[in-house]
This record gives structure tokens, C-alpha cells and sequence, in this order.
């Protein structure tokens, strides 16, 4: 068994791209292990302010670190090509020979409707993303591919510039479903999920293993998580940070993968109250309440779990959580 890592998320729809690389490492210099960085065209909402290019950023980040790195996540099926999503982790992965991993995800319209065209309903944008990881995963074997696809065409492609001794980097898919998880394990290396209830978390683990099984895979394959947290001084503070700086975070109940302006979200946050955050963003100023949340999902099993603290104090939050969190918990 691994020892599980608690990483830092980098949200590059919050902060410029200098600042994340700084937070990242800084991140790591008070003990965390490992970068998620978000893959966004817009933020959410215009307080966001940014939506920096993820895989400039990630270069930048495996200077600075000597974790592993990864999006999370990337779509590969609409303003990206899969070809294009091979080439980027396949050179992102030859910088840093055995640190990186691909975060992939079916898309959202609020970064992927920017070319236009029709949006198509969740059950088709599955299909496609699962189409693009069987390009993704030809192109990694470092052959001459063709496809020719329902959503897809290459024309005799191959990557050039790929790992050292052949490394193959790992596909993780994010994964909120028991559909969308049967077809993780059975065509992905592992999975990216955000915290949950406890019981819809097995659900998800359950169908993984079933995917990986019928592929005639060991199980147990990387599970990785990202918790959303608002940490401050105070709750007044904690919760101000959610409501002002990730309203998205408390819109359980709105179709986010359908909208497509950030002015839009920002509509739509004027109707998120304190408790519509419930179960999805811990808001709290209690260390060792965030502590206990923490070790929940080490105890449950995952290899990688990922922080995002959702306020503009991410100095003051990765010293103190450095200092006072990390070293409290039991990692196995």
C-alpha cells in the first residue's frame, strides 16, 4: 500500500499564473506533496479574475517542485483535440520523467462552448472523452496512428517527443458517477473524484473495481480526491471567502455543466445561502475539524488527496496548515 499524499490545488481560475506557481511550491515547503491544477478557460464568476493556460503553468510548477503534477482536469474533446492533450502530458512527462499524470473529464460549457457549435447532453460528451483517451492512449505507445472514429479522425500521427524508457503517462478520469466509473477503471489508469458522501463514494469505488476487473486489472488502481475547504481566522471570515470567492462551490442544485458565461454563474450566485454549502465546501475556522476531514478520506483509501482553500489567504492557509494539519494526520 502507498503512503497516502496530501497536495496542493492550484485553482487557476482564482490566481494569476506567477501566484500559483509560487503557492505551489511554497506548498511544498511546508509539507505538501504534489500539484492539481485546474484546466479552466473562464472562472467561474468574474470575481475569479483568471484562467490562465494549464500546461504553461504546470512547466513552471515542476521547476519549482519535485512532487508529482498533474491537471485537474482537462477536457480532450472540444477546444483541445485528443492529439493535442497527448502531445501536452507527453512532453510535460518528458521534463519530469515519473511525476506527471493526466486528469481528464467529459467538459464544461463554461470552457469548452468558446468555438461554438452544439453542446451536446452529458451521455455524449462521456462517449466522447472515452473516445479521446483511446487516442490519447494510441498516440502514448509511440506508433504511427490512424483513427478514424465517430468523434474522431488522426491521420498518420505520432509523437516524437515522448518520456524516457518509454514511461507512460497515467490517465486518471474524473469520475461523480457509477456509469461514468465502470468505464474509468475499465479504460483509465485511475480516478479523480471530489469529496462526497460516504455511501455515494462507495458506489463509485465499487463500479471502478467492477471496470477494472472486467479489463483484467489489479485491483486497487489511484484514486485521487480534491477537497474544497474555506479556511479563515474566523467562521464569519471562512464563510465570507465561500459565498464572495466560490459561490460555484453551494450550486448543488443549477445545471453547471450547461452554463456558459461566467456572468451567468454570477446571476446564479446572488441565490447561494450559507447553507447550501452543506457536505460540499467545509467552512470552518476549527483546525482540528478540518483535521478530522482530512483523515476521513485517508482512512477511506485514497492515494492523493488535494486542497483547495477557496480564499485569497493561501500563504497564511498553507503556513498554518503546514504547521498545525498536516502534521496531525495518519497517513497509511
Amino acid at each position: 500500500m502507498t503512503r497516502t499524499q496530501v497536495g496542493y490545488a492550484a485553482m487557476l481560475e482564482q490566481f494569476a499564473p506567477s501566484d500559483a506557481v509560487r503557492f505551489s511550491s511554497l506548498a511544498e515547503q511546508h509539507g505538501f506533496s504534489g500539484v492539481m491544477a485546474a484546466d479552466h478557460f473562464q472562472p467561474w464568476v468574474p470575481q475569479q479574475g483568471q484562467a490562465s493556460f494549464v500546461w504553461n503553468v504546470l512547466s513552471a510548477v515542476g521547476q519549482r517542485t519535485s512532487g508529482d503534477l498533474g491537471p485537474g482536469v482537462t477536457c480532450p474533446s472540444f477546444r483541445y483535440h485528443p492529439a493535442i492533450v497527448a502531445q501536452a502530458a507527453a512532453t510535460l512527462e518528458a521534463m519530469y520523467p515519473g511525476r506527471t499524470w493526466l486528469g481528464l473529464g467529459s467538459g464544461e460549457a463554461l470552457n469548452e462552448h468558446v468555438f461554438g457549435g452544439y453542446w451536446p447532453e452529458a451521455p455524449e460528451r462521456i462517449r466522447m472523452m472515452f473516445e479521446a483517451i483511446e487516442v490519447i492512449s494510441k498516440l502514448f505507445t509511440g506508433e504511427v496512428v490512424r483513427h478514424d472514429g465517430k468523434y474522431f479522425t488522426l491521420e498518420r500521427a505520432k509523437l516524437y517527443t515522448r518520456p524516457p524508457d518509454d514511461q507512460k503517462v497515467p490517465i486518471y478520469v474524473a469520475t461523480a458517477g457509477p456509469v461514468n466509473a465502470k468505464k474509468t477503471g475499465k479504460f483509465a489508469d485511475g480516478l479523480i473524484t471530489v469529496g462526497a458522501a460516504d455511501d455515494k463514494m462507495e458506489r463509485i469505488w465499487g463500479k471502478y473495481e467492477e471496470g477494472r476487473a472486467e479489463a483484467g486489472k489489479a485491483p486497487g488502481g489511484p484514486k485521487l480526491l480534491q477537497i474544497h475547504i474555506s479556511w479563515a481566522r474566523t467562521d464569519e471570515e471562512a464563510m465570507q471567502n465561500a459565498l464572495v470567492e466560490w459561490p460555484n462551490g453551494g450550486m448543488a442544485f443549477f445545471p453547471k455543466q450547461d452554463i456558459k458565461n461566467p456572468e451567468d454563474f454570477e446571476g446564479i450566485a446572488k441565490l447561494v445561502r450559507a447553507e447550501d454549502f452543506a457536505n460540499r465546501v467545509m467552512i470552518s475556522s476549527d483546525l482540528e475539524a478540518h483535521c478530522q476531514q482530512i483523515q476521513h478520506y485517508i482512512d477511506m483509501g485514497f492515494d492523493e488527496i488535494h486542497l483547495h482553500n477557496v480564499g485569497r489567504n493561501q500563504t497564511e492557509f498553507i503556513e498554518v496548515f503546514g504547521k498545525e494539519v498536516l502534521p496531525s494526520l495518519r497517513l497509511t
